[in-house]
C-alpha cells in the first residue's frame, strides 16, 4: 500500500515538473510590462506606381541667379520625412478611373432608389444602414435591355435639345463627388473662445462646466469638413488659356481619346486634385479592409518641401532634377519638355504635353519633375512663407473660402510646364495658380507618407519580449 502511494507521489511530481517546463516555454508576461501581444507583423507595401523617397535634409530655395529678382525662394535648410511619390504625373487614364467611379456611384444610387440589388441596406446583424451602402457587386450596364433601368438612368445624359447630332453622352455637369476630410490643424488649436455646441444640450451637460473647454471637446464633428465638387476636367482650358490660338482639337479629344491615355491630365483645379487624392485613399483602404488588412497613410498632394526634395533626387544645390547647369545633355538633346529658344516648342521633342516618362528620370527614378506640366502642391502661396514656416516638414496651408479675396486662393505650383521658359524648370522655382482655376499646363501627382522612419527599420530584437 505504501509503495503504491509512493509511486503515485512520484507521478504527481513528474507531472508538476512537466507542467512547469511547459509553462516556461509559453509566452507569458510574468507580471512585466511587455505591451499588447500577438499584434500582426506588418511592413509597408510599396504602393503601385509609386517610388520611395528617403528622409533627408537639404537647402531648399534658390541657389543660383534669381532671374526675376522676386526674392520669394530664399535659401533655407529644411528636413523632410520619408514618403512615396508617384513615378509620373497622374495620367488621363488614371484620372478617368476616378471620373468613371463617380459616374457609376451616381448611377447605382439612382437605381437603388427603385431596385434594392444596387444597394446594401443592412449589416450582418440585420441593422439598417442609413444611408445604405452602394453594392458594387451588382453588374451595371448603361445600355441595359431593361426598360426600367434605361428610364432611371436617362437623367444622367444630356437632354435632347443639348445633344450634338443626337449623340447620347453623359452630362458631365452631374458628375459631382461628395467627400470629407479632417482639419487636424484646427483640431490642434487650443481655441477656448468657440461657442458651445448643441451637443452640450443633447448630453445634458452643465454649460458652466464647459466654459473653458474647446468646441471640439463636446462635438468633434466641427473638424470634419465636407465638400462637393464636379470632377470632370475643364476640357475648354486649351481654348481659354490662349487667345488667338487654334487648340479646338485638343479640347475635343485630349481627355477621352485613347491616343492621350498616357498623357498627363490637365484642366484639373486644385480642389479636384485634392478630391482625387481623397478618393484614391478611400478606394485603397476600402480594398484593404475588405481583405482584412491594415489601412495605410493617406494619398495626398505633396507639400512644397517634399516636392522640391523629391525633384532634386539627392543632388543638393543642383538647379535641375538631372543636375546641371544645362538643360541639354552632351549630345545637345533637351532633357525636358518646356518652351525653348524663345518659342520653338517642338525643338525639345514635344509640342504641347507629351506622354509621361518620355525623358530620363532623376536619381530617385521620378519622371517629369521639370517640364511637361507644372504640378499642384498642397501649400498656399505666400511670398514670405520661407521666412515663417517651420524647417521640419515645412508646410503652409490655408483653406480658402469662396468668399475670400483672390489673393488667399493662391496655391503653389512647381516644376514648370511645356509652355514655360527654362527658369521655371529649376527645382527651386516657385509660382502659383488660383485654386478654382484649371489650366492646360497644370497637373499633379500624389505622395504618401511612409509608415515608419526609413526602409529597413524594424523592431529591435533586444526590445522584444521572448
Amino acid at each position: 500500500m505504501k509503495s503504491n502511494n509512493q509511486r503515485s507521489m512520484k507521478y504527481l511530481i513528474i507531472l508538476l515538473a512537466l507542467g512547469l517546463i511547459a509553462s516556461s516555454c509559453t509566452k507569458s508576461d510574468r507580471g512585466n510590462l511587455v505591451g499588447v501581444q500577438n499584434r500582426e507583423a506588418w511592413y509597408q507595401p510599396d504602393p503601385f506606381g509609386m517610388l520611395f523617397v528617403p528622409m533627408g535634409s537639404y537647402m531648399m530655395g534658390q541657389n543660383d541667379q534669381d532671374v526675376p529678382y522676386n526674392q520669394i525662394q530664399t535659401a533655407k535648410t529644411v528636413s523632410v520625412q520619408a514618403f512615396y511619390m508617384d513615378e509620373t504625373e497622374i495620367t488621363n487614364n488614371e484620372y478617368r478611373q476616378f471620373v468613371y467611379w463617380v459616374r457609376d456611384s451616381i448611377a447605382r444610387r439612382l437605381l437603388g432608389d427603385q431596385i434594392e440589388d444596387y444597394l446594401i441596406m443592412q449589416d450582418q446583424y440585420g441593422e439598417d444602414f442609413d444611408p445604405p451602402y452602394l453594392n458594387w457587386k451588382t453588374k451595371l450596364r448603361y445600355d441595359d435591355d431593361d426598360q426600367t433601368v434605361r428610364e432611371i438612368l436617362a437623367e444622367m445624359y444630356l437632354p435632347e435639345h443639348e445633344q450634338f447630332y443626337r449623340r447620347k453622352e453623359i452630362d458631365s455637369r452631374k458628375l459631382n463627388f461628395e467627400y470629407y476630410w479632417i482639419d487636424f490643424k484646427a483640431a490642434a488649436r487650443k481655441d477656448f473662445n468657440n461657442p458651445l455646441t448643441d451637443a452640450t444640450v443633447k448630453n445634458n451637460e452643465d454649460p458652466a462646466s464647459l466654459v473653458n473647454r474647446p468646441q471640439g471637446y463636446t462635438d468633434r464633428s466641427v473638424f470634419i469638413k465636407k465638400d462637393i465638387i464636379n470632377v470632370y476636367p475643364d476640357t475648354l482650358c486649351w481654348v481659354h488659356d490662349f487667345t488667338y490660338s487654334f487648340n479646338e482639337p485638343l479640347t475635343q479629344q485630349y481627355f477621352w481619346h485613347p491616343a492621350y491615355d498616357n498623357y498627363p491630365v490637365v484642366g484639373v483645379n486644385w480642389k479636384q486634385a485634392r478630391a482625387f487624392s481623397i478618393w484614391r485613399t478611400m478606394y485603397m483602404n476600402g480594398y484593404l479592409t475588405g481583405i482584412g488588412q491594415t489601412i495605410v497613410n493617406d494619398f495626398r498632394l505633396p507639400t512644397e518641401s517634399e516636392w522640391e526634395w523629391a525633384a532634386r533626387g539627392g543632388l543638393d544645390m543642383s538647379p535641375f532634377p538631372w543636375g546641371g547647369p544645362y538643360i541639354r545633355n552632351a549630345n545637345g538633346c533637351f532633357l525636358g519638355n518646356y518652351k525653348p529658344l524663345r518659342g520653338n516648342y517642338p525643338d525639345d521633342g514635344g509640342f504641347h504635353t507629351i506622354i509621361v516618362g518620355h525623358y530620363a528620370p532623376n536619381d530617385y527614378g521620378l519622371y517629369d519633375m521639370a517640364g511637361n506640366v507644372a504640378e499642384w502642391t498642397s501649400n498656399a502661396f505666400d511670398e514670405s512663407a520661407y521666412q515663417f514656416a517651420h524647417d521640419l516638414n515645412m508646410d503652409y496651408s490655408y483653406e480658402a473660402k469662396d468668399t475670400d479675396p483672390e489673393v488667399l486662393k493662391r496655391k503653389v505650383i512647381r516644376g514648370g510646364s511645356w509652355k514655360d521658359i527654362g527658369f521655371f524648370m529649376q527645382v527651386s522655382s516657385r509660382t502659383y495658380e488660383y485654386q478654382d482655376t484649371a489650366k492646360s499646363y497644370v497637373g499633379f501627382r500624389n505622395v504618401q507618407t511612409y509608415l515608419g522612419r526609413m526602409k529597413g527599420d524594424g523592431p529591435s530584437s533586444s526590445n522584444v519580449y521572448r
